[in-house]
């Protein structure tokens, strides 16, 4: 294992006070270095130096320690939608073993990485499916039965919580995970967050080591059930968002 690597990475979770062990240390190691390499053949991160990849993508998958404290105890079911290269998944897969993760992409190329890695990695607590989330989100095995649902993904509220909220299970919470002012994001998507079921309860702001940035944790509570009419059919929850609806 790179020892430089492995004091960097800790360093970066220090604030987080999560503490891993070697072995952890050593997946975390392992999976920077097929990300990279594979990367060279195909486009799955924009971020690829050492400390960036350690702050920008490793250290913000686990930042959702801030939003759950509680996240390394008991038997959570997460949906990771739109994980991309498995971001925040394979990370929180890595620190939390008692997670079981759901990792979802539209794109099967990302996911058949995810589930070579996983098994070089020997993760037993990482599910990968390809899909869309309108499709997804329709299937029995899937709606409604996951105690959190999160995203990195890049896309408005109203948007990302028609795609997200279906899977969370009444009680459940999704967390998306937030760059810049998201005041009035928030603020546009209180109708689409009724609609869905859902209600914002908390915002999380904090920021990344290596001032790389602020971030922020929307905790959105599942508060009833999402009607069956939710998500929409492919491409409408982008091109029309419930906030922008008349």
């Amino acid at each position: 294992m790179d020892i430089i690597f492995s004091e960097k990475l800790q360093k970066a979770l220090d604030p987080l006070n999560i503490r891993l062990t070697e072995k952890q240390a050593e997946a975390f190691c392992r999976f920077y270095e097929d990300l990279i390499e594979k990367n060279k053949v195909m486009n799955l991160t924009a971020i690829t130096e050492m400390q960036d990849v350690i702050t920008k993508h490793f250290a913000d998958s686990l930042a959702l320690i801030r939003a759950v404290p509680d996240l390394g105890s008991g038997n959570r079911k997460i949906m990771d939608l739109g994980t991309g290269a498995g971001f925040p998944g394979i990370p929180l897969a890595i620190a939390f073993p008692n997670l079981d993760l759901v990792l979802a992409d539209s794109l099967n190329k990302r996911i058949l990485f995810i589930k070579e890695e996983c098994g070089k990695l020997g993760m037993e607590n990482v599910t990968a499916i390809h899909g869309r989330a309108e499709d997804l989100a329709r299937k029995p095995e899937y709606r409604e039965k996951f105690d959190l649902c999160v995203s990195r993904a890049v896309a408005n509220l109203s948007t990302l919580s028609e795609y997200c909220l279906p899977f969370v299970k009444e009680g459940g919470y999704f967390i998306p995970y937030k760059s810049g002012e998201i005041r009035q994001e928030a603020e546009n998507a209180r109708t689409a967050l009724k609609l869905l079921g859902g209600t914002l309860e908390k915002e999380i702001r904090f920021s990344l080591p290596e001032e790389e940035g602020e971030r922020t944790l929307l905790k959105i509570r599942k508060t009833g059930l999402t009607p069956k009419k939710f998500p929409r059919k492919a491409g409408l929850p982008s091109k029309e968002p419930l906030s922008e609806r008349k």
